[in-house]
């Protein structure tokens, strides 16, 4: 089958690459030409673990190719995916659609035969049925139509979710749509990976649904954590019961500074508009948003504790700024709240992030960034545990608190037990939850 993904960003490019590994003829567009030739040089543009190899791999059997030019990519295409960022729109919260509706309209004027033109991005509840009209305005002669099929990629395993989902959601409202559907993902329904074909609306609530649950999951143990501070429990311990319980799961259920990423705040805020447009407002949503920031405010005080009250000439070392590991992804981190408060308060921040510089130079000015964890250590009088990356899991305890100015850690990922850190030299320590 012939492929065309408009869009190589996160979605777009992982999606396209592993299509073509299902061996499917993949053809991905973007309008950055600076892009296209980087990645038709084999130099993917995100960091994903194993993304590079699978690239290679497809461009070299001829089933990956990547244009500029619209016409050529959707040339002879049964399906077109729409891949295009749906960032949030400034002022209401909303999902800002602008570049999935100019992405309708080129795509509309390239459709020569019957194609499946699929929402891959992130959309609210009627966009799909607002881009048919779209499409058929600008092409009335067009024969297509139009299917949702929203992404639930987690950075950092996002190979492994597209080869091994969970489900594969797709909306469609014809038999022919779902045909063509069912050819698309027809590798993983031979393995048995669910595939929920179902109405368009149902489709497109479903991703928003998804999201705002597992938002809710973590804040709800970042919440409970603040408690177990106060009563003397220990949230690790607290997750672990309840996650054993097979309603609720344990996945979800880690105690930290925050949710961030490209989906969970984007993907809240677009849920609780959508219910004040219809009415029916989604309070619990509402909540949750409001308390994951005050998270993000509850770790600066825990923070400015360790400091005696004070950032004020302070030198603090964060391992870790990135939203979660195994990415470099720097949207909405709980580092961008975190980092510039200490700065601002006066402390010197020292940074250390396997792949956090990239985009973390823009985003976080006035810090120094350090490749060797040791090296930024020593001198400090705090060290901030932000984002769980393996490097992070295993240090020289003993080293780092040995070459400190005030051996104190804060430890806002649980990673290491309170033991072993007095044990290490350090006199000060701190947790989330216990």
């Amino acid at each position: 089958m012939r492929i065309a993904i408009v869009g190589t960003g996160y979605v777009g490019l992982v999606s396209g690459v592993c299509m073509s590994d299902f061996g499917h003829d993949v053809v991905c567009v973007d309008s950055d030409a600076a892009k296209i030739d980087r990645l038709r040089a084999g130099q993917v543009s995100i960091y994903e673990p194993g993304l590079d190899d699978v690239v290679a791999r497809n461009v070299r059997a001829g089933r990956l190719s990547f244009t500029t030019d619209l016409a050529e990519a959707t040339e002879d295409a049964q399906a077109v995916f729409i891949a295009v960022g749906t960032p949030t729109r400034r002022g209401d919260g909303h999902a800002d659609l602008s570049y999935v509706d100019a992405a309708a309209k080129a795509i509309a004027k390239t459709i020569t035969s019957y194609t499946v033109v699929v929402t891959k991005s992130t959309v609210p509840v009627g966009t799909n049925r607002r881009l048919r009209e779209i499409i058929a305005t600008e092409n009335p002669e067009a024969d297509f139509d139009v299917a949702s099929n929203p992404e639930f990629l987690r950075e950092g395993a996002a190979i492994e979710d597209f080869m091994k989902p969970d489900r594969v959601v797709i909306g469609v409202e014809s038999e022919r749509a779902a045909e063509i559907m069912s050819e698309v993902y027809r590798p993983l329904y031979l393995r048995d990976f669910p595939i929920v074909i179902t109405d368009i609306e149902s489709a497109e609530m479903i991703k928003y649904a998804a999201n705002a649950f597992l938002a809710t999951k973590i804040t709800f143990i970042n919440e409970v954590a603040a408690l177990c501070e106060r009563v003397g429990a220990d949230v690790k311990e607290v997750a672990k019961g309840i996650g054993l319980d097979g309603r609720i799961g344990n996945k979800f259920l880690h105690a930290g500074p925050g949710y961030g990423g490209s989906c969970f705040p984007k993907d809240t805020k677009a849920l609780a508009r959508i219910g004040q447009e219809h009415a029916s407002p989604m309070q619990i949503v509402e909540t949750v948003m409001k308390v994951n920031d005050e998270v993000k405010r509850r770790m600066v005080e825990k923070l400015r504790d360790l400091c005696d009250d004070s950032f004020r000439g302070k030198t603090v070392t964060v391992l870790g700024v990135t939203f979660k590991p195994n990415t470099d992804d720097m949207r909405d981190a709980p580092s961008l709240t975190i980092v510039p408060t200490m700065i601002g308060g006066g402390a010197q921040v020292r940074v250390v992030d396997p792949q956090g510089r990239r985009e973390g130079e823009a985003l976080l000015p006035g810090v120094t960034w350090h490749d060797d964890p040791y090296e930024a250590a020593e001198g400090a009088d705090l060290i901030v545990l932000l984002t769980e990356w393996n490097e992070f899991r295993a240090l020289d305890l003993p080293r780092i608190a040995a070459s400190m100015a005030k051996p104190r850690i804060a430890d806002l990922r649980n990673v290491y037990h309170r033991q072993a850190l007095w044990d290490a030299g350090f006199t000060n320590c701190a947790f989330n939850g216990r």
